[in-house]
């Protein structure tokens, strides 16, 4: 006689994620603590946290990115001013809205602003083709800088 495997039983969580958000939801509001599905809800939570982590990281990262093609590519400045110009103030903007929502983050933004500068370098060096030792490894502006709507990098000079 062969041994009987259990199958896990398939979770709403698996099959339908929105209707498994809303009855849990649902679940919460009613105080219905004892059928809520606690492993999955625990990690949703803690992938919330993650998740403004991330994209903290993420919009420095394409902030840098801009903000060196404005010290940096000259030859595409005149043309793409407009542009980047935009698109830093959506990644300010962006970085700020999270921290309104969640003021503790600030921590979050100083610890990844220099990995995100040097990984916007190490773009930016690939992006126009320069030396590697053309863009400093440290950032000639502060974090404070960056995040500065009436800043921009050619005020270095």
């Amino acid at each position: 006689m062969e041994p009987q495997v259990k199958a896990k039983p398939t979770l709403l969580y698996d099959v339908d994620y929105q209707l498994w958000l809303n009855n849990t939801v649902t679940q919460l509001k009613a105080r219905n603590f004892n059928n809520l599905d606690l492993e999955n809800l625990i990690e949703e939570i803690q992938g919330l946290g993650k998740s403004d982590k991330r994209a903290i990281a993420s919009y420095l990262l394409r902030l840098c990115e801009h903000l060196l093609k404005f010290k940096y590519w000259e030859s595409e400045r005149e043309v793409c001013f407009r542009g980047w110009i935009l698109e830093i103030n959506n990644f300010r903007s962006e970085i700020e809205l999270i921290l309104q929502d969640s003021p503790s983050l600030k921590s979050s933004v100083s610890n990844a602003f220099l990995a995100s500068y040097q990984k916007a370098r190490k773009n930016m060096i690939k992006a126009i083709d320069l030396p590697a030792d053309f863009i400093s490894q440290e950032p000639d502006f502060t974090l404070e800088q960056a995040l500065d709507e009436d800043w921009l990098p050619w005020q270095l000079k």
